[in-house]
């Protein structure tokens, strides 16, 4: 019921605030397992995303954005509406545990969405994604669709309690699905490794970020 509610009146509501660009979507598959896979710069984007694909997206969110009280309650309630998932930043064991709920979510036929980066990046440059889509893809036989958002970290900038939609118009880019079969006959390690840096040069071609070839130091605390 109050998915029903929040994809029935809040959605279409926040894409009236929001104004997104969006461009692509017809490379998202209607049905079936997929995984979209995004850069990452503002928290905006994991409310964006869900308001521009025209059926559910899960996502894993910090476990923070559903504690708390007064509008944090609010936007944990919203989150978990919406399909997020909560983990804890500074659990391994709960990052791994994470990645098995979304191959739950990609094995029963739905779309999930991750950032291959860890974390938001603070400077705008795009960083080196980490394997745990690559074995999502894999494990699941779900294809990847790489996704750009942009202008989000000028919505909510880092340290904005709540964002300011007219501050800017974001845009939301979707590039061509990714095969997860052209690396299925790799060992699993390379398999995981060439499909994330396949899936990265794609965001990068969509998003004309500047990639930096390492990881995002904030990211090394949250990923398996």
């Amino acid at each position: 019921m109050l998915y029903w509610f929040m994809y029935r009146v809040v959605r279409p509501l926040l894409r009236i605030v929001f104004r997104p660009v969006v461009v692509g979507l017809e490379n998202v598959p209607e049905d079936g397992a997929v995984v979209l896979a995004s850069n990452h710069l503002s928290f905006v984007d994991s409310v964006l995303i869900p308001l521009v694909v025209p059926r559910r997206v899960t996502f894993i969110a910090k476990a923070e954005y559903f504690e708390g009280k007064g509008a944090a309650r609010i936007l944990g309630a919203f989150l978990d509406a919406m399909g997020h998932v909560p983990v804890p930043r500074a659990e391994q064991r709960a990052a791994v545990a994470a990645l098995d709920i979304a191959l739950g979510v990609l094995n029963n036929g739905n779309a999930f969405a991750i950032y291959p980066e860890g974390t938001r990046s603070e400077d705008g440059r795009l960083y080196r994604g980490h394997t745990g889509v690559g074995w999502l893809a894999l494990n699941a036989q779900a294809s990847v669709v790489p996704v750009a958002v942009k202008g989000t970290e000028k919505i909510m900038p880092v340290g904005s309690k709540i964002p300011i939609p007219r501050l800017h118009r974001p845009g939301v880019k979707f590039g061509k699905p990714i095969d997860y079969t052209a690396f299925a006959d790799m060992p699993p390690a390379k398999a995981r490794r060439a499909m994330v840096d396949e899936i990265m040069k794609e965001i990068q071609k969509l998003s004309r970020q500047e990639y930096t070839g390492v990881y995002n130091e904030r990211s090394k605390q949250i990923q398996p």
